[in-house]
């Protein structure tokens, strides 16, 4: 969730802003950013599709891996000076958040039993966007100031990528069960 907020929001003032050694037009990085949007709208059908073939944990486990080391090479890309390593960087920032994104919804559905499913997803996702992606430009803006490269940024994506993998391995894998109807619903139970 994090990252995604640093890859799509944070990004706009970090390239524009002539604070940081960047001083590409907001257009440019807007521009980046709206390719980036294109090619994760194609890509997630595409890994929720994988998902149901490989397994849902798996590519996500890809997808929060993937986005450790991304948070790395994308500040290194959007550091170098280099024009269009920057666009570059700007176009790909998603992929390793819509590895996790096609799968999410049905990782978030199964974890929880009929009866409280519709209300265990949505309290679950919006509220990790509480948590996680609420102080998400704070906390960047900090550590960028703090330490005064994109690398600090890259280490709290790192730890983002960590915490995700641990959460994920404890998590139950009901991939390739039924869950359409469990031993848990109550007829009429309104929750």
């Amino acid at each position: 969730m994090m990252p995604f907020y640093v890859v799509t929001a944070f990004v706009l003032s970090y390239m524009s802003s002539g604070e940081h050694g960047h001083d590409y037009s907001y257009n440019f990085v807007l521009i980046g950013t709206l390719i980036a949007a294109a090619i994760e709208f194609v890509l997630v059908p595409l890994f929720g599709q994988l998902s149901d073939t490989i397994g849902r944990k798996k590519i996500y486990a890809w997808g929060a891996a993937a986005m450790g080391v991304w948070g790395f090479i994308y500040f290194a890309l959007l550091d170098s000076g280099v024009t269009w390593l920057a666009f570059v960087a700007l176009c790909l920032g998603l992929i390793p958040h819509v590895m996790q994104y096609g799968p999410q919804a049905s990782i978030i559905a199964e974890s929880f039993p009929t009866n409280l499913r519709y209300t265990g997803a949505g309290l679950g996702y919006q509220l990790s966007s509480i948590v996680a992606g609420g102080p998400a430009a704070l906390i960047v803006t900090w550590l960028i100031h703090q330490f005064g490269t994109g690398y600090a940024v890259s280490v709290y994506i790192l730890v983002s990528a960590v915490i995700t993998l641990i959460a994920l391995k404890l998590l139950a894998n009901r991939s390739r069960s039924d869950i359409s109807d469990d031993q848990t619903y109550s007829r009429g139970a309104a929750r």
